[in-house]
């Protein structure tokens, strides 16, 4: 690094890097939203997301305390501290967690550029993983720039969908949250939806390495849930308008756009969504190009060349595409999300919080020097 860390590297840049993961498999369409919080009603669904947003906060801040006090700032080193001789456990299930990710984000990118063009599923699915293999290649100081920028025009637009949405159908809005529907299973959904998307805070631990002290990776964990959920929280809000019948639309962003009536709105929010997307996969991709990079450097004493980190790419995203093509968004996210969650919360959160709680309270003295 060239100079020590800011205060954005140490304190935004891990929740940032957070939300720009999980935000294509965990909202950015609309579609997961209205899987595992629609069904509780709309106070139910905003309580489900709270719960959601606490454990991802708890998790997190474990999970960079972990990292910073064991400087294991990639999956394969943080797993082998922490789960000793069954860190394949998680690494396997990762793999399938990626593959199944990057096939719902190119079905979900062919979705939204067939919705705006007419164009075949394929094209926008294409343009998605050519993206994500670009800027993955390039290593961390690509992702971290992407994870930056990208942000900001996430939460700018996000802030115009509000604002349009509360003036256009407030009224709808308001009265969506009158009626007293039934709120069970709120917790059971906050739980499952925070479990699979959980896994963020592993795949984001490259930029966690600018963390000076213990503290900078307790306040970075706690800022990550709020930096990841607003957006969410902002848009499910929305949602509310059109509830109960938008639980069934395969891409609620779209229908809600179409009723504002704002076609320039329409393709900038679709180009936002997009970009999301591109934020996710290449987070999940880089996680993978980091952990191949540090077996590299251990082996040969040099980083892992562009031509490798781009091969490596490639490989899991045309795999991907097959999964992409063969199976619809809405049948990806029901059939898949919910069993790598449960196996997550097993593999990863349960361990995290009983033996490396256990490791950090016996090693409490803090260390301050930045990783290399």
């Amino acid at each position: 690094m060239s100079g020590p860390p800011t205060w954005f590297q140490r304190y935004l840049l891990p929740g940032l890097a957070f939300k720009s993961v999980v935000i294509g498999g965990g909202y950015a369409t609309g579609r997961e939203l209205a899987e595992f919080f629609m069904p509780s009603g709309p106070r139910g669904g905003v309580q489900g997301m709270l719960l959601a947003m606490l454990i991802w906060s708890l998790v997190c801040a474990a999970t960079f305390m972990f990292a910073q006090a064991t400087r294991s700032f990639e999956y394969q080193r943080f797993f082998r501290t922490l789960l000793g001789s069954f860190w394949g456990l998680f690494e396997a299930a990762y793999v399938l967690f990626l593959v199944l990710i990057l096939a719902v984000f190119g079905a979900a990118a062919g979705a939204i550029v067939q919705a705006m063009s007419g164009a075949p599923l394929i094209v926008g699915t294409l343009c998605l993983m050519a993206g994500t293999g670009i800027v993955a290649a390039f290593g961390n100081r690509a992702v971290e720039r992407l994870f930056k920028w990208a942000s900001l025009f996430l939460y700018s637009v996000y802030a115009l969908f509000l604002l349009f949405s509360l003036s256009t159908f407030g009224d709808r809005i308001l009265a969506g949250f009158e009626p007293a529907v039934a709120t069970t299973g709120w917790a059971l959904g906050g739980l499952t939806y925070a479990g699979y998307n959980i896994v963020g805070a592993v795949i984001v631990l490259p930029v966690a390495r600018h963390f000076l002290s213990r503290r900078d990776a307790l306040v970075a964990g706690v800022l990550a849930g709020p930096l990841a959920m607003l957006p969410a929280l902002l848009f499910f809000v929305c949602m509310v308008a059109w509830y109960p019948a938008i639980a069934n639309e395969t891409l609620p962003s779209d229908y809600m756009l179409r009723q504002l009536g704002r076609p320039w709105f329409h393709l900038l929010f679709q180009a936002m969504i997009f970009l999301a997307l591109l934020e996710s996969g290449v987070g999940a991709v880089h996680a993978i190009n980091e952990r191949v990079s540090a077996a590299w450097r251990a082996r040969r004493q040099a980083g892992l060349p562009v031509q490798a980190r781009l091969l490596i790419a490639t490989v899991l995203l045309v795999g991907s595409i097959f999964i992409a093509d063969r199976f619809g968004l809405v049948a990806l996210i029901a059939q898949g999300y919910r069993a790598l969650s449960w196996l997550f919360l097993l593999v990863y959160v349960l361990p995290l919080l009983t033996l490396g709680g256990a490791w950090l309270w016996r090693h409490r003295a803090p260390a301050r020097t930045p990783a290399p």
